[in-house]
C-alpha cells in the first residue's frame, strides 16, 4: 500500500497531526479500528490523525494548546477510539454561529463576532423617518435617557473626551461592575489574547445594529480590562461589553499578566517598559503587588510544600541520601541581607529544600549560612529522610556543626581548587617565582586526579604529598601508599621547566601544598559526588532574584521556590538531537530545550483553585516565621522641639 499523507480512517481524510502506525503490540487495535476487516497487504505507513483519540492518550497535550509544543505526542499504549471526530470535537474557531432573521431583507445572517448578534445587522430603513441613517463617526455625545452607569462612584467618565479609556488600576481589587462574569475559570489561562487597537475597537459601537445611527460610547478602563457601554439615544438601545470575563470584582485578564510576570520570574519595570513604549495599557506596580499577595505567593508556597513532601517521602522510603549544601548570598561581602541555603539529592540532581535566612535572625551575615543548613537539616529529620553524608564547602562553623552532630563530612573539590588557585596566582606575580605560572594549570588538575583516583583519606594525602617531589622531576616516593607516579617515567633535559631545590619559588609552594590544614582538607576531599550541579541551580536563580534588585521576605522567598521548581524540572534533561533523532556531542554536553510546565500547572492551579477560595492556601503563609525587617530594629527618629532662643531670635533645641 504507497504511503498515504492523509489519515487511513474511511470518511476522515484530514492532513494534520498524523501519527504513523505502531509496529508492536498495538498495531492490530490500530488495523482494526481502521478496517472492519483487515487486508492480509497492509503496508507499514498508514497514518490516522489526532482527532481519533482521546485527550488522555497524549503526552504533552497541555503543552501544545498553551504553545510550549509544536507536535502531539501519543503514549506507547494508545490506541484511537473516536471513529466520527466531528460529534466528539468542538473546536473554538469552528462553531456554529447563531443566525438571525431581518423582516426589512428577509435574509439569514452567519454571525461570527464575540459580540451580541444584533451588532452585525444589515442597514435597514427606518418606518417612522422612511430615510437611510448612516453613520461615519461618533458624534458630540447627548444626553442620554435611562443610561445606568457602573456601580462603583470612581468609574467616572472624562467630561472632555467621551471616548477616552480611564485608568482605575488603583482600585483594581475594589472594582466592582455592574453585572460581573462568573464563567468557568478552567480554560480562561488558555484562551488566546490578542493586541487591539482602540480604533478599532471602537468602531463596533459607533452605530446602532437597530436603527444604524450614532451611539453613546461610554468605554472604562482597568489595567488591561476594557468595559464599554454603548446607548443608542434614539431607539434606546443599550448593550454591556467587556474585554475579560470577571471573577468577583477580579478581572481574571489583569489577574494572568500578575502571573505571568511572577511565575516567570520576570521583572514587572522591565515588562512596563516594553508596554509603555507600545502605548499598551498595564496595570499598576500596587495592583500587581496586591494580586502577588492575595493569590499568587499562596499558590506557590503551597505548590513547593506539597512536591517537596511527595519527593521527601519518597526518599524517606529508600536508601540513605547523599546530600550537597551550599548557601547562596544575595549580595558579595560580608554585608549580605538574605542568605539562601540549599540541600540537593547529588544523585538524583534534586533539590530537597531551601531555607532563607535574614541577616537579623542570627548575630551576623557570618552566621546565615550555619543557621541555614541547621534549618534544612531538621526538615528533613522531621521528613525521615536519612544522610549518609553531605558535600560542602570548607566553612569552619559547618564543619564544627557537621562535627558535633555527627554527619560524614566531605569537601567539594572545586572549592578546593579555586581556593588553591588564587594563592598559586598570587606567587607567580613574584619575578622570582615565574616557573608556578607554568604548573599552575598541571597543579589544579591533580587535585582532581587525586580526589577521583583515591580510595582512602591516607591514599588521597600520599598522592597529594608526591606532587612535591613530582614538580622536582622526582617521581619515587617515600610514602608507602603511593610508592612512584602512576606515569611513565622519563628523562628530561631542560631542567629550567622544573622547580630547583633550595629556590624561593620551591620553598614558597612547598609551604602552602604541605601546610596542615591542607592536609586535613585533602582528607575529607569527596571521591566522585560534588556539588557542580548545586552551582547551576544558584545560577538559575539569578533569572528569579537578581542580586542588584532588593525583594521583601516573602518575595525573596517566592522567587527561591520558583527557581527550585524550575530546576527540579529540567535538573535531568536528555541529551540534545537533531531532526533526524541524531543526539547531538560537543566540548560541553548539550542538553535539550528547557520545559516551563510548572508555570501552566500553576496557572491552572491559580484558575481553578486559589482565586475561587484562597483563604485554605493562606494558611501555608500564615505558618511562615516571617522575620521582621532590617529597618524595624532601628526606631524612626524623633525630632527635638524647638523655642525662640532669648538671644538673637534663633531657634535652639530645648
Amino acid at each position: 500500500m504507497p504511503f498515504t499523507k492523509y489519515c487511513a480512517v474511511p470518511g476522515c481524510g484530514r492532513k494534520q497531526s498524523l501519527h504513523k502506525l505502531p509496529l508492536g503490540s498495538n498495531r492490530n487495535a490500530w488495523l482494526n479500528f481502521i478496517f472492519n476487516e483487515v487486508p492480509a497487504d497492509v503496508g507499514k505507513t498508514l497514518t490516522i490523525c489526532s482527532l481519533h483519540f482521546t485527550e488522555d492518550c497524549f503526552v504533552n497535550k497541555t503543552q501544545v494548546e498553551t504553545g510550549f509544543a509544536d507536535r502531539l505526542r501519543l503514549k506507547y499504549d494508545a490506541v484511537p477510539s473516536i471513529l466520527d471526530p466531528t460529534e466528539m470535537v468542538q473546536h473554538t474557531y469552528s462553531q456554529k454561529s447563531p443566525t438571525m432573521k431581518d423582516v426589512a431583507c428577509q435574509t439569514e445572517l452567519n454571525l461570527t463576532s464575540q459580540l451580541a448578534f444584533p451588532t452585525l445587522a444589515p442597514k435597514f430603513r427606518s418606518e417612522g423617518t422612511q430615510t437611510e441613517v448612516s453613520c461615519k463617526s461618533v458624534g458630540p455625545s447627548t444626553p442620554m435617557k435611562d443610561f445606568r452607569p457602573a456601580k462603583t462612584s470612581c468609574l467616572e467618565l472624562e467630561e472632555e473626551k467621551r471616548v477616552s479609556f480611564e485608568d482605575f488600576d488603583s482600585q483594581d481589587t475594589t472594582y466592582e461592575p455592574a453585572e460581573s462574569s462568573q464563567l468557568p475559570c478552567t480554560s480562561i489561562e488558555r484562551d488566546t489574547k490578542y493586541i487591539v487597537f482602540e480604533k478599532c475597537l471602537l468602531q463596533l459601537f459607533e452605530t446602532c445594529p437597530v436603527c444604524t445611527r450614532c451611539c453613546d460610547v461610554r468605554p472604562r478602563r482597568q489595567g488591561s480590562f476594557v468595559a464599554i457601554d454603548q446607548l443608542c439615544p434614539h431607539c434606546q438601545y443599550f448593550r454591556k461589553w467587556q474585554s475579560q470575563p470577571v471573577v468577583g470584582s477580579t478581572p481574571l485578564g489583569n489577574l494572568q499578566l500578575s502571573a505571568a510576570i511572577h511565575f516567570t520570574g520576570a521583572s514587572f519595570f522591565k515588562l512596563q517598559k516594553v508596554f509603555n513604549a507600545m502605548h499598551v495599557k498595564m496595570i499598576t506596580h500596587t495592583t500587581f503587588r496586591k494580586h502577588a499577595s492575595m493569590y499568587l505567593e499562596p499558590a506557590i508556597i503551597y505548590t513547593w510544600k506539597k512536591e517537596q513532601e511527595e519527593v521527601l517521602r519518597q526518599l524517606s522510603r529508600g536508601d540513605k541520601v547523599i546530600a550537597g549544601g551550599d548557601m547562596r548570598a544575595d549580595s558579595p561581602g560580608h554585608s549580605a541581607k538574605y542568605g539562601a541555603y540549599t540541600l540537593m539529592d547529588l544523585e538524583s540532581n534534586i533539590i530537597l529544600d531551601i531555607q532563607l535566612v535574614q541577616r537579623n535572625e542570627v548575630a551576623g551575615s557570618d552566621h546565615m549560612e550555619k543557621e541555614g543548613l541547621k534549618r534544612g537539616l531538621e526538615h528533613l529529620e522531621a521528613h525521615g529522610v536519612k544522610l549518609e553524608c553531605i558535600v560542602t564547602d570548607r566553612h569552619p562553623q559547618i564543619n564544627n556543626f557537621l562535627r558535633e552532630i555527627n554527619i560524614p563530612q566531605f569537601y567539594d573539590v572545586r572549592h578546593l581548587e579555586k581556593g588553591l588557585s588564587k594563592k598559586l596566582e598570587k606567587i607567580g606575580k613574584d619575578k622570582d617565582c615565574e616557573v608556578v605560572k607554568k604548573w599552575q594549570h598541571s597543579i589544579k588538575n591533580h587535585v582532581y586526579w587525586t580526589a577521583a583516583t583515591s580510595k582512602t583519606p591516607v591514599e588521597r594525602v600520599a598522592k597529594w604529598k608526591s606532587l612535591v617531589n613530582h614538580i622536582q622531576d622526582i617521581h619515587v616516593h617515600d610514602d608507602p601508599s603511593f610508592p612512584r607516579c602512576d606515569h611513565e617515567i622519563r628523562q628530561s633535559t631542560d631542567r629550567s621547566k622544573w622547580f630547583q631545590p633550595g629556590t624561593k619559588a620551591l620553598c614558597t609552594v612547598e609551604k602552602i601544598l604541605t601546610n596542615q590544614r591542607m592536609m586535613k582538607d585533602m582528607e575529607k576531599l569527596s571521591p566522585h559526588l560534588q556539588t557542580s550541579s548545586l552551582e547551576s541551580f544558584h545560577r538559575v536563580i539569578l533569572r528569579f532574584a537578581h542580586k542588584n534588585v532588593v525583594y521583601p521576605y516573602l518575595g525573596m522567598l517566592c522567587r527561591l521556590y520558583l527557581a527550585g521548581m524550575h530546576f527540579n524540572e529540567n535538573s535531568n534533561r536528555p541529551q540534545a538531537k537533531t531532526s533526524t533523532k541524531k543526539e547531538i556531542y560537543s566540548m560541553r554536553p548539550l542538553k535539550s530545550q528547557a520545559t516551563h510546565c510548572y508555570v501552566i500547572n500553576l496557572m491552572t492551579f491559580l484558575f481553578e483553585k486559589v482565586i475561587r477560595d484562597p483563604l485554605p492556601y493562606m494558611k501555608e503563609i500564615h505558618k511562615l516565621n516571617i522575620p521582621e525587617t532590617l529597618s524595624a530594629q532601628y526606631g524612626r527618629g524623633h525630632r527635638k522641639p524647638c523655642v525662640l532662643g532669648d538671644k538673637g531670635g534663633g531657634l535652639n533645641p530645648t
